[in-house]
């Protein structure tokens, strides 16, 4: 059977039923947001948005396009022309491929949130997914992905790696009543240079 693209499997869905996800990162500016806006009041919804159907809830987590979906949220005369409906493309995918396939949509359009990309390599190593895999599957170099990396933290960034032996400091043969003598000596010599600037 040939492969056949969601996009042709478009349906539609109260808005009620649609819920963001937690992690997009994109960000789209008040002005952006506003011409976002004029051309779904001009033109219609020309394209989908991108969601999962968590069928045991009957909801749909939005994968892609939720800045279209805030514009039905935030503007009654959209939701009203709209009948509260939304075109959504269905894609049925694990977390981490969601992920993915969140960024690669934004990446092309967009900004991106660093501590929100940050917290979603963090995410994808919590699921178990190398550097490799993230490099491969949201288009990021190496260096991109440690600085995100280094964002969330040392600790997150070398949980896995091994290091050597902590060096211990010499320890010298010396007489304790001698150490602890000298910090008495200088607190008497301080003591006296007090005693001569107050004279002075």
């Amino acid at each position: 059977m040939s492969y056949k693209s969601p996009v042709y499997n478009v349906i539609a869905v109260p808005i009620e039923k649609i819920v963001p996800n937690t992690y997009n990162p994109n960000a789209v500016a008040p002005p952006e947001m506003k011409l976002l806006y004029d051309s779904i009041k001009e033109d219609g919804y020309t394209m989908p948005i991108v969601c999962y159907h968590v069928e045991s809830k009957d909801l749909y987590v939005i994968v892609d396009g939720f800045h279209r979906y805030r514009v039905m949220i935030d503007y009654p005369d959209i939701y009203r022309r709209e009948g509260g409906m939304l075109p959504v493309s269905v894609i049925d995918k694990p977390l981490d491929h969601r992920m993915a396939s969140t960024i690669r949509h934004n990446r092309a359009r967009g900004s991106h949130n660093v501590d929100l990309m940050s917290n979603i390599i963090k995410e994808l190593h919590e699921l178990g997914r190398s550097d490799t895999w993230i490099s491969k599957h949201l288009g990021m170099d190496k260096d991109e992905i440690l600085r995100l990396k280094q964002i969330t933290g040392l600790t997150a960034l070398f949980k896995d790696m091994e290091f050597g032996q902590a060096w211990e400091p010499a320890v010298d043969e010396f007489d304790l009543d001698e150490a602890k003598a000298v910090p008495a000596m200088a607190e008497e010599e301080s003591s006296e240079e007090d005693r001569v600037l107050l004279e002075v």
